[in-house]
């Protein structure tokens, strides 16, 4: 396995690449990517440990969702075990991707504790138990620090696992190993992922934005609401299709995924 630094306009091809696979099998993308919040969801709900859980099998999900795409770039139809792939190896394949998921859980347990210093548990309350977001609360200095200052921790989180699950379970790599390497190909293609980050923030404001103003000019004040749901699951599809790319371009090598 090597590491590639890949040059900045990279990050608009990752970005041009997840769309255009997810219009190969929009349906089939977007279907995979409504189970696996709808999965969260549910365990979200079982009472005290569930969000926790939940949080443990993110890295296996986000794993599945690269699955999926690398399954229609083959020209094969993703079905829904592939949100699985994590958990269909080995013993030892199955016990790295658990470890990293708990990992994962304890470092965004820790920046959401990190933040009850801010505003004495809102934020995270609210993010880790769910409830009703009232506009008074939204105002509230406290509780806007408290979110901004997990969004700037959750920042490096992300790069530590970007590319953790996807190494683990198609080289083998171990835990411990794959977080450093994931670490250390986003660092070294910082300025590709800029422009990834940056194209995608523009794709989702910009939509967010056109549907508002469609919902204006026809009179309509539900259409924004109904709209908006079925353009973010897609948008979402799309983005979670172009990481399988960027993880696909910062590393070569001679093993054949699978």
């Amino acid at each position: 396995m090597k590491l590639n630094v890949v040059p900045a306009k990279t990050g608009s091809l990752w970005v041009r690449q997840g769309i255009r696979a997810f219009w190969k099998q929009p349906l089939a993308l977007t279907g995979l990517f409504f189970m696996f919040m709808a999965s969260m969801s549910v365990l979200s709900i079982v009472p005290v440990l569930g969000s926790f859980f939940a949080l443990m099998l993110l890295p296996a999900a986000t794993l599945g969702l690269m699955a999926a795409t690398r399954e229609v770039e083959l020209g094969k139809f993703p079905m829904p075990f592939i949100l699985a792939a994590g958990f269909r190896t080995g013993a030892e394949g199955k016990r790295n991707m658990l470890m990293l998921g708990l990992i994962y859980a304890l470092c965004f347990v820790g920046v959401m504790g990190l933040s009850t210093l801010v505003d004495g548990g809102d934020f995270a309350k609210l993010y880790l138990v769910g409830g009703s977001l009232e506009m008074e609360t939204i105002m509230e200095p406290d509780f806007q620090n408290a979110m901004w200052l997990s969004m700037m921790l959750y920042l490096p989180l992300s790069l530590v696992f970007w590319h953790a699950p996807a190494l683990t379970h198609w080289h083998g790599v171990p835990v411990g190993k794959s977080l450093f390497f994931s670490t250390v190909a986003c660092l070294s293609n910082w300025r590709a992922f800029l422009v990834f980050g940056l194209m995608w923030s523009a794709i989702f404001l910009g939509t967010t934005f056109a549907i508002t103003i469609i919902g204006s000019l026809v009179g309509d004040g539900d259409f924004a609401a109904m709209a908006l749901l079925p353009a973010m699951l897609m948008l979402a599809s799309m983005f979670f299709s172009s990481t399988y790319y960027s993880f696909k371009d910062c590393f070569t090598s001679d093993v054949i995924y699978a």
